[in-house]
């Protein structure tokens, strides 16, 4: 029996299954994030091997059955990038064959043929799609320097920056502000800004899951800052839509990332902005997640018996 890995991999986390010529998942693990443009390539190859190697581990099989995988890599998509992750897998992985693409190409894989769009909803955010004429483009997923607005990281920072400002101009702390010096462990604003400017990464995305707890619990400025992030995130999908001239057509819309399901009130939120932006939209769940998708690109590389 050959066995091949599918890895899903972004700013917070990377996915890995293992599968086997049937498409069975025989084992599944999670390693740290792996977008290079985030944690650099030894970071993002350093998860990418701590995945696979636990879900080899967790099937207990040799790792010389893994003959193929396939790699979805946020930051990646330019070429040089892919080129590099690619090469730097290939040296770790001698004798396999390996595919690199990005993590959005594996959403717009799973979901299907046709005329589609993915929204991508996690530390960073983007929509990609395909006409009806199989053209596939995207919008966003350009990193935090160049917006990711909508994103985990984003309303981390937004909230962030409303906590502080109102901190400068009354010498007291808000609600939202003592939330986020406890969810960090931060002593004072002075101990966060260390904290931040050591590791974005590991701050902003982490306030998401607070800010929903805030803005369910009826906090103005949390509700605020989660009702401005479900219409950005819609308005990608609305600028796709435009770009791919989907507007007055049907077509199927899907929801990917690790910030949907974590609030009734934000998915709400979000499907309400969805709906404006792309009315003739058939919402749609994908077939297979993004690091199964990974997995079934992999079997493809494999040569017939």
């Amino acid at each position: 029996m050959r066995y091949v890995l599918g890895l899903d991999g972004g700013g917070t986390k990377t996915e890995c299954v293992l599968v086997d010529e049937s498409r069975q998942v025989v084992a599944s693990s999670r390693g740290g994030p792996s977008n290079p443009m985030r944690v650099g390539f030894g970071g993002a190859l350093a998860a990418v091997c701590e995945a696979a190697r636990m879900a080899i581990s967790a099937a207990k099989i040799s790792g010389n059955a893994v003959v193929a995988l396939c790699a979805g890599i946020a930051g990646t998509a330019y070429p040089e990038s892919g080129r590099k992750m690619r090469m730097l897998l290939e040296e770790e992985f001698p004798g396999k064959l390996v595919r690199v693409c990005t993590d959005m190409d594996l959403t717009l894989e799973a979901i299907g043929d046709g005329a589609a769009i993915v929204l991508i909803a996690g530390t960073g955010s983007a929509a990609v799609g395909r006409d009806s004429r199989g053209t596939t483009t995207r919008v966003g997923g350009h990193g935090y320097l160049l917006g990711d607005e909508g994103s985990a990281y984003h309303v981390g920072q937004r909230a962030v920056l409303a906590a502080l400002r109102q901190f400068e101009r009354t010498g007291t702390d808000a609600p939202i502000g003592k939330n986020i010096l406890s969810e960090i462990g931060a002593a004072t604003w002075e101990d966060l800004q260390s904290r931040l400017y050591a590791s974005p990464d590991e701050v902003f995305p982490r306030l998401f899951p607070m800010v929903l707890r805030a803005a369910e619990s009826g906090d103005a400025t949390a509700r605020s800052l989660v009702d401005d992030c479900a219409a950005a995130l819609a308005e990608l999908v609305s600028d796709l839509a435009e770009r791919l001239q989907l507007q007055s057509r049907k077509f199927r819309l899907a929801k990917t990332g690790g910030m949907l399901g974590r609030s009734l009130w934000f998915d709400e939120r979000l499907d309400h902005y969805l709906r404006k932006a792309a009315p003739l939209a058939e919402f749609s769940a994908l077939q297979f997640s993004p690091a199964e998708t990974a997995a079934h690109l992999a079997l493809h590389l494999l040569p017939p018996d």
